[in-house]
């Protein structure tokens, strides 16, 4: 399995949590790029915040797809599955 841990703003994690949202963006830059493009990456931990004790959600993730002008941005859209894991829930 490998993961790709990402980190959440409360609005964007609790809307994944409830399945609302099924993808999520990352603008098309060199730093996302790199994390993103050519790794086969199985699933996402979304993370809540910095703590150790922050919620988390462990995802599977169904892969990546450019996004042209998404919000005037370029973005990097991320496909989102099935819940497997919710750690510290609140």
């Amino acid at each position: 399995m490998k993961i790709l841990h990402l980190t959440l703003k409360k609005k964007w994690f609790d809307l994944i949590k409830s399945g609302q949202k099924t993808e999520e963006y990352r603008e098309i830059k060199p730093y996302w790029t790199k994390r993103l493009v050519g790794i086969h990456y199985t699933h996402i931990k979304f993370r809540n915040g910095y703590s150790k004790k922050s919620p988390t959600i462990l995802i599977q993730y169904l892969g990546l797809r450019a996004n042209v002008n998404f919000e005037n941005k370029d973005c990097f859209t991320l496909k989102l599955g099935k819940i497997i894991k919710v750690e510290n829930d609140q």
